[in-house]
């Protein structure tokens, strides 16, 4: 069976002049119709002649034509056109008159060059047809071919409204298209960000202190141990983002959330930063980007304090309320700097742009005594 649904689609896939053909071959059966004989345009009011074989050339060249008045608009104008001035000069007043405004409005509308140059020599031809006219004994007298001039203006400019209207709602998509590439760029940044930095800190950590673990075995095997599940993380979350951004890829991806801060908290501790982790209330499941932004904050401090306060102790502080979360990270600042890499200014400036989009607070700022705490208040339910 045929699928109706269909028909538009297969209807849009097709040659525009496939689909601009049906408009002449409907004009030019129209204008062959007994009742419409006649019945068309009377530039000049001339007598009317009876149909004779130039008649069907004339209507085939008014109507025909209209085919290519997309792709071809000016072709298609002045074969219109030429018809037009013959169907008017011998007194046909065929109905196919009206493929002339129509070739009129496509030329203004789809003309990508010489738009101005073709209305000019357009108008400039309009002037011998009406001299023609007007000898052939015509009564229309200059009020008459001034005022069909301009209703042939008025097609012209519907034409060039419709393609300023086209061109600001292309303008308008590529906008939009661009905008919102630009934001899947900068969320695939901060994902990477927060992915790999955190990861490759805890190694970096972790493969320092393992220099100082020679003379113990058994210390040295755990923390080269720690290195390896690390790097295997860091492969498996990369590779997921990565397919994630593969065109065929549909899934959604990889979301953390606060219920996995226990293993994050683990991880951190092997890289050998002492860390206490308190949570009060429970996780809501309508909590939505909330949790990731909660997530993604303890991350990141985490990460911070591997990297400028290793070995200081670091409290994380979570606490579900009824209508946002709160999250706290701080530490004492006994620790030092590691030989991980330099940090871009990148993860808390991320996370401020995270917690703005969700409607939350954010700050980051060291305490007069010494150390660093992050906080974060991001309202739970919004999406992220």
């Amino acid at each position: 069976m045929i699928d109706l649904r269909r028909i538009p689609d297969q209807w849009r896939r097709l040659d525009v002049t496939v689909r601009d053909l049906p408009l002449g071959l409907a004009l030019a059966v129209a204008t062959v119709v007994p009742g419409l004989r006649g019945k068309g345009t009377q530039l000049g009011d001339l007598p009317d002649r009876p149909w004779d074989a130039l008649t069907a050339l004339v209507i085939a060249l008014e109507c025909l034509p209209l085919a290519v008045r997309r792709r071809r608009p000016l072709l298609c104008l002045t074969l219109v056109s030429a018809g037009f001035a013959i169907d008017q000069l011998r007194g046909y007043h065929t109905a196919a008159g009206a493929a002339l405004p129509i070739a009129l409005l496509s030329t203004a509308a789809y003309l990508e060059r010489y738009r101005r140059a073709t209305m000019v020599v357009a108008s400039a031809a309009y002037v011998p047809l009406a001299v023609a006219l007007d000898r052939n004994g015509s009564s229309e007298g200059l009020a008459g071919f001034v005022t069909f001039y301009l209703i042939l203006a008025i097609a012209w400019g519907i034409g060039g409204w419709l393609r300023t209207t086209r061109a600001a709602e292309a303008e308008r998509r590529h906008h939009v298209a661009e905008t919102t590439r630009t934001a899947e760029r900068t969320r695939i940044a901060r994902e990477m960000h927060d992915v790999v930095t955190h990861h490759v800190t805890a190694m970096v950590v972790q493969a320092e202190a393992a220099r100082y673990l020679t003379a113990a075995p058994d210390r040295l095997d755990e923390t080269l141990t720690a290195v390896t599940d690390t790097g295997r993380r860091a492969i498996a979350d990369l590779r997921h983002l990565l397919d994630v951004l593969k065109p065929e890829h549909d899934a959604e991806p990889r979301t953390p959330s606060v219920g996995e801060l226990v293993e994050l908290v683990e991880q951190t501790r092997r890289a050998g930063q002492p860390v206490e982790l308190t949570e009060e209330g429970a996780a809501r499941r309508a909590a939505g980007g909330a949790e990731v932004a909660a997530y993604r904050v303890v991350q990141e401090a985490l990460t911070n304090a591997l990297k400028y306060a290793h070995g200081s102790q670091t409290e994380v502080r979570v606490r579900h309320g009824a209508r946002e979360i709160t999250v706290e990270v701080s530490n004492d600042g006994s620790g030092s700097d590691t030989a991980s890499p330099g940090g871009s200014g990148r993860g808390l400036a991320g996370l401020r742009e995270r917690i703005d989009l969700l409607g939350g607070e954010f700050s980051a700022f060291e305490r007069p005594g010494g150390g660093f705490v992050v906080r974060a208040t991001i309202p739970a339910g919004n999406a992220a």
